[in-house]
């Protein structure tokens, strides 16, 4: 897997050059395996395994030209869940994203469902999009989010591009 100084370099060159990375290239389930802090230094201790342990993961589906996203966590069968829309913007590009419901599911049952309230235009959400990797069989995907943090997630599952 890739390193925190390599993710920084990459960076460096997405900031100048573009990443590439198109809407279609995200669709799927990544898994959160690694987050840093700004500086990039690891966060504290047992934060990245109990998030690995709650299972966080964001998902991304490009539906009639609508990128979809969803961010959730389980604990057993209590499931919790933000879903939204996001868009691509600029050459980087950065993956701005709103959710507009929270959902908590206890298996197939729905314990909550509430519309969330639209973040104000200069409070927008985003991952600035580092890096996208597919060339050995391991896809993984490399951002920093809109508070400074960097984050490494892993594919899940192939989808049809």
């Amino acid at each position: 897997m890739i390193t925190i100084d390599q993710i920084l370099s990459r960076e460096s060159s997405s900031r100048r050059q573009g990443s590439g990375i198109r809407s279609s290239d995200l669709n799927g389930v990544w898994l959160l395996m690694q987050n840093w802090t700004r500086e990039g230094a690891l966060p504290p201790p047992g934060t990245s395994p109990l998030l690995r342990l709650v299972g966080a993961q964001l998902q991304l589906q490009t539906q009639d030209n609508i990128l979809k996203i969803c961010n959730q966590v389980c604990l057993g069968s209590l499931k919790l869940r933000f879903e939204g829309k996001a868009e691509l913007k600029g050459d980087r590009p950065l993956l701005l994203f709103r959710f507009s419901t929270l959902v908590l599911n206890f298996g197939s049952i729905t314990l909550l469902r509430k519309v969330l309230p639209e973040p104000s235009a200069n409070r927008t959400p985003f991952f600035a999009l580092i890096d996208l990797n597919r060339q050995d069989g391991s896809d993984w995907l490399a951002a920093r989010g809109r508070g400074g943090g960097v984050a490494l997630w892993k594919r899940l599952e192939t989808t049809e591009q």
